[in-house]
């Protein structure tokens, strides 16, 4: 069996995913590296793989149970447990649509990957976070699921009025407190975490912060000792409302 610390990143392909991977890698855990489209996958291992990182591609469909199961029971087969879980995988849906035209099966799409996604993940991967002894859960979020910044007109996110995306990331953080809340007894620690209006693919690259400094706090909540206080949410180190 490995005893290397291990990570699973979702949506790990590009972007946070990806630079989350690198920045754990150089820390020394092997990451393996979620992916829905396997090319793209192949391309971010290969690429990790020239750094001297210990990555290893996973492939799997966040929407998909068959596909979520699989993964598990690779990871399972080749490692036997899981250190980190990270939930990144997430789509914008339509941010553009005013909430009364934001059409009900986008809606539903943004639901699937961002909130029902992280679930079933979550689910599948508990039996080897316990295998681990301590496991770490971390939600990718988005300070536009805080609800008390949300109904503040002073907040600079009172403006972003994105019906699915807003509320699918509500939604996500009281997943994280519910997971956290049953898992602490078995030295499991979940919480969530915002990585800042970065530029990516989600924005036209329009986010003022680059990719390094949103994955530097996910890397940072990753990596806290499992047994310290759960149900938190963060944007870089600092705790904030949910």
């Amino acid at each position: 069996m490995n005893t290397t610390r291990t990570v699973l990143i979702t949506g790990a392909n590009k972007s946070i995913g990806y630079e989350t991977a690198r920045q754990l890698g150089r820390l020394g855990y092997r990451a393996w590296l979620g992916c829905r489209d396997v090319a793209r996958g192949e391309a971010a291992l290969k690429s990790l793989v020239a750094e001297g990182h210990d990555v290893r591609l996973l492939t799997i469909d966040v929407t998909r149970d068959e596909s979520v199961r699989a993964a598990a029971a690779r990871v399972r087969d080749e490692d036997g447990r899981l250190d980190v879980l990270i939930n990144n995988a997430g789509i914008p849906g339509d941010p553009h649509a005013a909430p009364s035209q934001q059409p009900m099966e986008n809606i539903r799409a943004v639901y699937e990957t961002n909130v029902f996604g992280p679930i079933r993940v979550t689910q599948s991967f508990v039996p080897l976070l316990k295998s681990a002894g301590r496991g770490t859960v971390v939600m990718v979020s988005s300070r536009l699921g805080s609800m008390g910044r949300l109904f503040d007109p002073a907040n600079q996110c009172y403006g972003v009025n994105i019906l699915g995306y807003n509320s699918s990331k509500s939604a996500l953080n009281a997943v994280a407190l519910a997971f956290a809340k049953e898992l602490a007894s078995v030295g499991i620690k979940v919480d969530a975490v915002d990585p800042g209006y970065t530029a990516t693919d989600f924005n036209n690259h329009s986010g003022y912060r680059t990719v390094k400094q949103a994955a530097a706090g996910i890397v940072w909540l990753a990596t806290q000792n499992p047994t310290e206080p759960s149900g938190r949410f963060y944007f870089e180190q600092d705790q904030i409302p949910l």
